[in-house]
């Protein structure tokens, strides 16, 4: 049984007339329209910033899902499990994801209730010094918008692919919203805008799922056994080595575990909204709740993936998906074969993951500049509409910068496969981080010098693990963590020396 030559998408979309555009524009009309309402009155940073610390838990748990689920997220994850030998072992990351966000609720979070803080890095000017915080804070900000103009990059790549509009058009129209609401609501807006992307990506992935098992001959149940006897239901795998190209249990829970740790304990991305919580306990609530939110969202979107290989494998397309392209699968399913109205659903679907990843970003990134590196005098602590101002135009500084590095990107001729590594790369700070708190932490004899010395120590190691080897990358933040704390433990004595001499 086959299906007919796919219409390419442009075609396809003007087809399907103004009702997916209309639901497209909508739901851009109304990110805009409650980035407004909800920043009202706000008049000082604390507003901008941390949302007057009023924030509900389960605000900030959909916040922090959605702003860890990319468009390319989205996309790219069913692919997985739609490939030739595709399975759900990529869930066991999850399973870490739990164990990690624990971990940061317990050790780290109760350090960023103590006083009125207002970045992650706080803490470490705190136990160390200033350069620490600097550091940190300067390190968060280099490979945060370096990072993210490449995922805003890869995200227009594939709206680009959705849409069959300009790569240029793309970039400015998500990255025109998500400043408009940003702007002018601050992390009020960033993080019920967040709610709102979340259930609308959600939705839009239900929905697929449906429409796959409402076309296919035996219903769910097809689908099911499909998956069961292609081994695509398979989840454990036990394998013991550190490299085997793809995801085991103990890569799953440690070094994910590691690795949650470190982006969701002691970035600021995430840091920020849990400051932005009523109290302690709900902020370490929303954290570990996420974690099992997370696992239920990735195991949808592998579904859909298993079910779009049972879906093509009834119905073949005119050209198959080559090896290199298998994660560009949903994006023909949505243009190609989603009815009227759910296509335009679940194109806002792909917007709304563009959008809460590059939203908590820019406000993130304003305010680490302004509160960690930016010089401060005695009157800005009193004068807050000038700082609610300077933050502000942060916001747009930070806007630009990621904009015009998605553009330079693209023009520039930089391939996915360049992308990939340098993002790679931005990631191998996490684990050395968490290893600098992790000494502040535990290890009360570690000055500053020392720290710091082991974070370079363990950046530099991690940097030639990850480029000389074929380690896996969920190691990469365990390892890191690993050798920036031995290494702070081993060069404390040293330090001491002089001390016990005299």
């Amino acid at each position: 049984m086959t299906l007919p030559s796919p219409t390419p998408a442009a075609a396809c979309l003007a087809a399907a007339g103004a009702l997916d555009g209309a639901v497209v524009v909508a739901y851009l009309i109304a990110v805009i329209a409650l980035g407004l309402w909800v920043g009202r009155g706000q008049r000082t940073t604390t507003d901008f910033f941390l949302g007057g610390r009023t924030l509900p838990g389960w605000a900030i748990l959909l916040s922090i899902v959605a702003t860890e689920t990319s468009t390319v997220t989205f996309l790219s994850i069913p692919g997985l499990a739609y490939r030739d030998g595709g399975d759900m072992t990529f869930l066991q990351i999850t399973f870490g994801y739990m164990v990690g966000r624990v971990a940061a609720a317990v050790v780290l979070v109760p350090l960023y209730f103590r006083g009125e803080t207002f970045t992650a890095y706080e803490v470490l000017q705190q136990r160390f010094g200033q350069a620490s915080r600097r550091v940190a804070s300067a390190l968060f900000l280099l490979t945060r918008n370096a990072s993210d103009s490449l995922r805003l990059y890869l995200t227009a790549i594939a709206l680009r692919e959705v849409l069959q509009i300009d790569f240029a058009a793309c970039v400015l129209a998500v990255g025109g919203v998500t400043l408009a609401y940003t702007y002018f609501g601050g992390v009020k807006s960033v993080i019920w805008n967040d709610c709102l992307q979340f259930v609308v990506y959600m939705a839009g992935g239900a929905a697929a799922l449906a429409v796959i098992i409402s076309r296919m001959p035996g219903g769910w149940e097809q689908v099911w056994q499909f998956a069961d006897d292609t081994g695509r239901l398979r989840v454990l795998n036990f394998d013991l080595r550190l490299a085997t190209g793809g995801y085991t249990f103990w890569a799953g829970v440690i070094g994910g575990g590691f690795l949650t740790a470190a982006t969701h304990g002691v970035d600021q991305l995430t840091v920020q909204r849990l400051l932005s919580a009523r109290s302690q306990r709900s902020a370490q609530t929303a954290l570990v709740a996420s974690g099992i939110v997370v696992c239920g969202q990735f195991a949808l979107f592998l579904m859909i993936g298993a079910a779009l290989a049972c879906f093509y494998g009834e119905f073949p397309p005119a050209s198959g998906f080559d090896a290199g392209h298998q994660d560009r699968v949903f994006s023909h399913f949505i243009v190609n074969e989603l009815p009227t109205g759910l296509t335009g659903l679940t194109l806002a679907a792909v917007f709304a993951a563009a959008m809460s990843t590059l939203s908590s970003s820019l406000n993130s990134s304003a305010t680490a500049l302004l509160n960690d590196l930016l010089p401060t005098t005695p009157s800005d602590a009193t004068d807050e509409r000038a700082q609610l101002r300077r933050g502000r135009l942060l916001t747009i500084l930070f806007a630009v910068v990621q904009v015009a590095g998605a553009l330079v990107a693209y023009y520039g001729g930089v391939t996915d496969s360049v992308v990939n590594s340098v993002l790679k790369i931005a990631g191998f700070a996490w684990g050395p981080l968490l290893g600098l708190y992790l000494l502040g932490v535990l290890a009360k004899h570690v000055e500053q010098r020392e720290a710091l010395l082991a974070f370079a120590c363990g950046v530099v190691i991690l940097a030639t693990v990850a480029t000389t080897t074929a380690v896996d990358w969920p190691w990469y933040a365990a390892i890191g963590a690993v050798v920036t704390f031995v290494t702070g433990l081993g060069l404390a004595p040293f330090a001491a020396a002089p001390a016990a001499d005299e």
